[in-house]
């Protein structure tokens, strides 16, 4: 695995050969114990997340990103969460897109670290030149507001690497840009999928 957001409490990765859809997972810690998100599965994995603490779950956020969730959670032992709300959730979740062929959460980890699947990210092809960090494509027209009554420190996506500073202000430039931003985010994101 390549270890990306390493942090006290967590760290995510990506797989070994760099991919241009830049599926992210994360460990985080919740309490004395760790969650699993969005899981691709890896060599050294298992022993990486218990040096971290026991694990307790893995939460699919995304409906349609199975990953490896259920093989990781099925060898760990613990519990599979897909896009847990409300009394069913571990821990606080908020409800980012739930239309016919998209149901998403997002985790509010101790008020503090905001675990997004797919809604936002950092790869080329999700950011307009000069976002840290953008909307999915195919949500910047109605961008999920819902993300930006939070006040998170740091934010982790499904996609890319995650942002570890002034994390609240990026969310809330990254929704209230999205719209206008979408020329310019089409040019660079052709040129992305030109280059890659």
């Amino acid at each position: 695995m390549r270890l990306v957001d390493e942090f006290e409490g967590g760290f995510g990765w990506q797989a070994d050969e760099p991919e241009f859809t830049q599926r992210t997972s994360h460990a985080v810690r919740h309490g004395d114990k760790v969650w699993l998100f969005d899981v691709v599965d890896a060599d050294g994995l298992d022993e990486r997340v218990k040096a971290l603490g026991e694990p307790a779950g893995v939460v699919q956020l995304l409906d349609r990103h199975g990953r490896d969730c259920a093989a990781v959670a099925d060898r760990l032992g613990v519990p599979l969460h897909v896009t847990p709300r409300g009394s069913s959730a571990p821990m606080p979740t908020v409800r980012v897109v739930w239309v016919r062929g998209w149901h998403e959460v997002a985790a509010f980890v101790d008020q503090r670290v905001l675990v997004v699947g797919d809604a936002l990210g950092t790869p080329r092809y999700f950011r307009a030149p000069g976002e840290r960090l953008g909307v999915h494509p195919l949500l910047r027209l109605f961008p999920p507001h819902s993300l930006g009554e939070l006040s998170p420190e740091r934010v982790l996506c499904g996609h890319g690497s995650g942002v570890h500073d002034a994390a609240a202000d990026a969310v809330s430039e990254a929704l209230r840009t999205a719209r206008r931003r979408i020329p310019r985010w089409l040019l660079a994101s052709i040129r992305a999928w030109r280059s890659r």
